[in-house]
């Protein structure tokens, strides 16, 4: 699939959590030979030398720590060819090649996190219902952004219906379609 224009090839992967954005971005770079960014709160504290708890706190607070975060990926994902998985990335990658959203239903991303963290299935699925409702409202009031509405996007994957491995399978078949 190495052709002159891979020079400016960027995927945007994004989902809410538990739908496998993660996992499956390191999947696409890893079988295309394309950088992986994966820049989070943790990559600030780790930076900045504080602990990752109080990097939430402060964003918590402060919202410049969300537009760092944002800015940074992006800085980072124009360096070079790459998979940017983030939680705004198909909205914030202008120029990605492809934008792939991620889904699955809140049951089944609760029971993927509970997997991932352990606790209860209950309070995970609450905790999990919390964690959407606060992100949308501060992605709306940040960038205006609802990220209930993703239409937009070239690919959308329904995780539930498939493995990780085959949804990699499914993006980079996207890409080889798109690049010919």
């Amino acid at each position: 699939m190495s052709s002159k224009a891979d020079g400016d090839l960027r995927i945007a992967v994004s989902g809410k959590s538990g739908c496998g954005n993660s996992t499956v971005s390191r999947l696409v770079a890893e079988r295309l030979g394309l950088r992986l960014v994966n820049y989070t709160f943790h990559s600030i504290a780790n930076e900045q030398g504080i602990p990752f708890e109080e990097v939430c706190q402060l964003a918590e607070e402060d919202s410049s720590w969300d537009r760092y975060l944002d800015r940074r990926q992006i800085e980072l994902a124009m360096e070079q060819p790459c998979v940017l998985g983030s939680r705004l990335a198909v909205w914030l990658l202008h120029n990605a090649a492809l934008k792939v959203y991620l889904t699955a239903s809140i049951e089944e991303r609760a029971r993927r996190i509970q997997e991932r963290e352990g606790g209860e299935f209950d309070e995970v699925l609450r905790r999990t219902i919390d964690r959407d409702r606060n992100d949308r409202e501060r992605y709306m009031r940040l960038y205006n952004i609802d990220n209930n509405k993703f239409g937009f996007v070239d690919l959308i994957v329904n995780t539930e219906h498939h493995n990780q491995h085959q949804v990699a399978d499914l993006i980079i078949a996207e890409v080889s379609a798109t690049r010919t």
